[in-house]
């Protein structure tokens, strides 16, 4: 299924924000921008998403300020009508006049027979540019599913991740019962928010909810409060629970531990495998790895000060 936004979904959704209200190409509510997120046709990179009014840079979403108004007004007749018919011929997905500006019959007429959706909005226009490019950009984002429990721990996006059974749920519930907030059980859904900076939160049919087994389905929500859940945050880090044998144990490294990278949507996103066994403190360990993380981002390595103080001590 691509990611996609319909005049229709855009003015339901916007309309008291912007206070928008339709006056034209009423026909025209079924036009969408797609991105097909399988074929990475359309990609959201390429696509001029919303702007001030331009007859190069053509945006999907065509912003009528006070100051296009006026050059519009001011062009002459003939030249109006060809730069406005090829404008509408681009087929945007819709046209705003901001501040309640009226529409001129000129843009009526061409709005309906192109059956492009025409709103016009309380907001000026600059609010409006800014509120849909937000919108239009995080809604069309490529995205992508993954396998594992996402939480914010310790003020950080952490997936944990591993196989089937291997205990991912029961350590979210200990983590949320040490005060720590879940944002995804199972499926949680990750996009690009930034350059370099992978987003993540939970489908609206999985939210709230924890599956463990023996126990079922949980709300946690319910059971724990509010303040134990959190709609999206920016993915930090990666918890990879693994099982090892005896030979993989040995081959760690002492020092420096299991560390690595997972690609997700092109951004290499920084990965701690742990060991899973019987009798160690997940959670605890979890913590530990995750406060660790943090002291490595503000320059901090604890090997290679070790390192450097037995160092010391052999000179």
């Amino acid at each position: 299924m691509p990611n996609q936004i319909s005049a229709e979904q855009l003015f339901a959704t916007h309309q008291k924000r912007l206070g928008l209200t339709w006056i034209g190409g009423q026909n025209g509510k079924e036009r969408n921008i797609a991105l097909d997120s399988e074929n990475n046709a359309n990609p959201i990179e390429d696509l001029s998403l919303a702007g001030h009014l331009n007859f190069i840079h053509l945006h999907q979403v065509q912003v009528i300020g006070r100051q296009e108004y006026e050059y519009l007004k001011n062009t002459a007749a003939d030249q109006r009508q060809h730069m406005l018919t090829n404008l509408f011929d681009s087929k945007p997905l819709c046209m705003i006049l901001a501040r309640s500006l009226e529409a001129t019959p000129e843009l009526l007429e061409l709005a309906n027979k192109s059956e492009t959706p025409l709103f016009t909005a309380t907001q000026n226009s600059q609010s409006v540019v800014n509120h849909l490019q937000y919108y239009l950009s995080h809604t069309l984002a490529k995205r992508i599913t993954m396998h594992g429990v996402f939480m914010d721990v310790m003020g950080i996006g952490v997936l944990l991740t591993g196989d089937s059974g291997i205990g991912k749920s029961e350590l979210a519930l200990e983590l949320l019962s040490r005060g720590h907030r879940l944002i995804a059980d199972d499926t949680p859904e990750f996009f690009l928010a930034e350059p370099e900076i992978v987003s993540g939160g939970c489908p609206p049919a999985l939210q709230d909810f924890l599956e463990v087994r023996g126990l079922g389905i949980l709300n946690i929500r319910t059971m724990f409060g509010d303040s134990a859940m959190r709609e999206t945050k920016y993915l930090r880090l990666i918890i990879h629970l693994q099982q090892f044998s005896e030979e993989q144990l040995q081959s760690i490294d002492r020092l420096r531990g299991s560390h690595g990278t997972q690609t997700i949507l092109d951004v290499d996103v920084p990965q701690i495998t742990i060991p899973v066994a019987p009798g160690r403190n997940m959670a605890v360990i979890v913590e530990v790895a995750i406060r660790n993380h943090i002291l490595s981002i503000k320059g901090y390595n604890a090997a290679e000060d070790f390192i450097a103080k037995q160092k010391l001590f052999i000179n």
